[in-house]
């Protein structure tokens, strides 16, 4: 006796049905998780009002090169025993003495309060806050003043 062919099951409505519901049902959820990831992980605003954030354009452009003229650098902003520290050259590459150095540190999705922070001198050029930051991701904005002069910048620490 022969064995029989294998009959090639029938695609029904069903078939078509269940693989088209499967896939948008895959593709919505997809959307979901990533919308839920996105409005979980996204802090606010970079600017609350483009307009007017456009308006003060150019005196932030103006600020910029002012700054820059300075010719100061800060070099790598590090953590040392739950404390930020940073190094301030002047415009000759030389250590930058007596500068007042304030800083607040923002969490990157606003999970936390912003914390301020104060610089002491720790040795030539380099500034340790007299506080600790907790540990995490943060964006300092960072204000140094020496004298008259002023420079304003944003680092991240992790």
């Amino acid at each position: 006796m022969k064995p029989q062919p294998a009959q090639p099951k029938k695609f029904t409505g069903y078939h078509a049905t269940a693989i088209i519901v499967s896939f948008f049902g895959v593709v919505v959820a997809v959307n979901l998780l990533m919308a839920s990831f996105a409005v979980s992980t996204f802090g606010g605003t970079v600017v609350d009002n483009s307009y007017v954030a456009s308006q003060k354009y150019n005196k932030w452009l103006d600020k910029a090169r002012e700054q820059a003229a300075h010719g100061w650098t800060v070099a790598k902003i590090a953590r040392h025993d739950g404390k930020v520290a940073m190094t301030v050259l002047g415009a000759d590459e030389a250590a930058l003495q007596g500068a007042e150095i304030t800083a607040t540190a923002l969490h990157p999705v606003g999970r936390t309060e912003p914390v301020e922070l104060r610089f002491v001198p720790d040795s030539a050029g380099a500034y340790i806050s007299s506080d600790t930051l907790p540990e995490g991701r943060w964006k300092l904005r960072i204000l140094i003043t020496h004298g008259d002069k002023e420079m304003a910048l944003a680092r991240d620490i992790f």
